[in-house]
């Protein structure tokens, strides 16, 4: 099983590498940032399986991180850690969509315990509830691999199915040839050729004007993403006496 990964966005070096080191002991990978709109980049453009985030950050503070993530159809688990403790804020970060509000200081062993059963929890959510994936105008059908697009079946090859259930299970993930090859063909030896020809037949299954997608996109020297329009959208040890 692939390790975890979380994000954690604070503008304090110190409580940046703190966080870091306490969840990479329990053997999480971690991605540290210090600003908002670097943040969002990360989530909009990566799969991280919980945010750790701060609310206040110098150019997007995380209560508009938190709106705009949940806005574009991403469920990944968020724990906003402030030093705010004012009530207001902790129940105004929940109703945004936060899954957790933590207040500093915050106890190693807490924070550890908290990540992990958090991502334990929406990992074990998706796996019973998912069987069906709804994406925007999208339904993919897990038990049958049948894609409905508005309703109405989309025809697709297996290879095709193959390529749409990831990207649907990976919104505004950009995969490289290589990591499509990886998991659809199971060979990076498969010619660059097959990856093209799949990818522009699903746009003409899917896209209103296959020559400007708007859901399958090409990133330009990485890969391909499939994203949602915004109006279609709606994962060394501490002491355990230290704090955060």
């Amino acid at each position: 099983m692939p390790q975890d990964k979380v994000l954690i966005v604070d503008d304090d070096i110190h409580i940046l590498r703190m966080a870091s080191r306490i969840l990479q002991s329990d053997g999480i990978l971690t991605t540290e940032v210090s600003s908002g709109r670097e943040a969002l980049n990360q989530i909009l453009y990566s799969h991280y399986d919980l945010i750790l985030l701060d609310i206040n950050l110098d150019d997007l503070d995380g209560f508009s991180i938190v709106k705009k993530v949940r806005a574009q159809g991403i469920k990944t688990p968020i724990i906003i850690i402030s030093g705010n403790t004012e009530e207001y804020n902790t129940i105004f970060g929940l109703g945004i969509g936060a899954d957790d509000y933590l207040t500093k200081p915050v106890s190693p062993a807490i924070l550890g315990a908290k990540v992990k059963a958090l991502i334990r929890r929406n990992r074990t959510a998706m796996e019973q509830s998912e069987k069906v994936l709804e994406r925007g105008p999208f339904s993919f059908d897990l038990e049958t691999y049948s894609l409905y697009m508005e309703g109405r079946e989309i025809p697709l090859t297996s290879k095709e199915k193959q390529l749409v259930c990831l990207f649907l299970k990976n919104i505004n993930t950009v995969f490289t040839k290589e990591m499509l090859f990886e998991q659809v063909w199971k060979d990076r030896a498969v010619d660059d050729n097959t990856i093209m020809v799949n990818i522009r037949n699903i746009r003409a299954k899917i896209e209103p004007d296959p020559k400007n997608p708007r859901y399958l996109k090409t990133v330009w020297g990485m890969g391909y993403q499939f994203v949602l329009p915004p109006r279609e959208s709606e994962g060394g040890r501490i002491h355990p006496g230290n704090s955060l």
